[in-house]
């Protein structure tokens, strides 16, 4: 116990994952709200056909985000605290959009199959109401996370970890389009967010706001 409350100590850093208590209240407490929504759509989410193949890319975001925030965390302080940022201040602006600005969709159809993706698309349904989509908080993350990743020194000369970050950001666009998730509209304002919030993110001297607790960046 001593020795778990030394590291802590020498991690301050692990309590911003505290931040997806407060995520998990405000979004869930948000769905349970029924104010006048505003539907969200365009003439190209017409043109998008519903796969339910894309409910493995989509699942996959759940083990994508938190993986990549620990994997941050143990290998190079300053990007975790960068993608910590642009992630959680995203997440932030958008429960903040969905309060001023309710936000809805009309996309989803009845489900054409019934076989094991169709049943976990509908399950998914079920959890996750057509509601306060807009700006896409499943697109500002995966975006946060291509920024950072992309960025980062620890995988400057690694082209086949750069490939997986590209693929599983298209994979994972796609898949909120293709499962009727989201509108373009929606994943375009998701994607402006986190780009937004990146300069500020990179311009904030980390090392000078944690300069006991936060380790230089690791080499490359």
């Amino acid at each position: 116990m001593r020795s778990f409350r030394s590291w802590l100590r020498q991690n301050p850093h692990i309590w911003l994952m505290a931040y997806w208590l407060f995520y998990l209240v405000g979004f869930f407490t948000l769905e349970q709200l029924t104010p006048e929504y505003t539907v969200i759509h365009c003439a190209l989410d017409d043109l998008i056909p519903f796969n339910e193949l894309f409910i493995i890319p989509y699942c996959l975001w759940y083990l994508w985000m938190p993986g990549t925030l620990l994997y941050l965390f143990f290998k190079d302080k300053q990007d975790y605290l960068r993608l910590c940022f642009i992630m959680f201040v995203g997440m932030t602006l958008a429960l903040l959009c969905y309060v001023i600005w309710p936000t809805g969709l009309d996309l989803r159809q009845p489900l054409p199959r019934d076989n094991v993706l169709c049943q976990l698309v509908a399950l998914l349904r079920s959890i996750d109401t057509p509601t306060n989509v807009c700006p896409s908080i499943h697109i500002s993350s995966t975006t946060a996370i291509a920024i950072v990743g992309l960025r980062s020194r620890l995988f400057k000369n690694d082209l086949p970890v750069k490939a997986l970050i590209w693929c599983m950001t298209i994979l994972i666009t796609l898949s909120t389009l293709f499962l009727q998730q989201h509108s373009v509209i929606d994943v375009a304002a998701g994607a402006v967010l986190s780009a937004l919030l990146t300069p500020i993110a990179y311009r904030i001297p980390w090392q000078k706001v944690f300069p006991d607790k936060a380790p230089a960046e690791a080499k490359a």
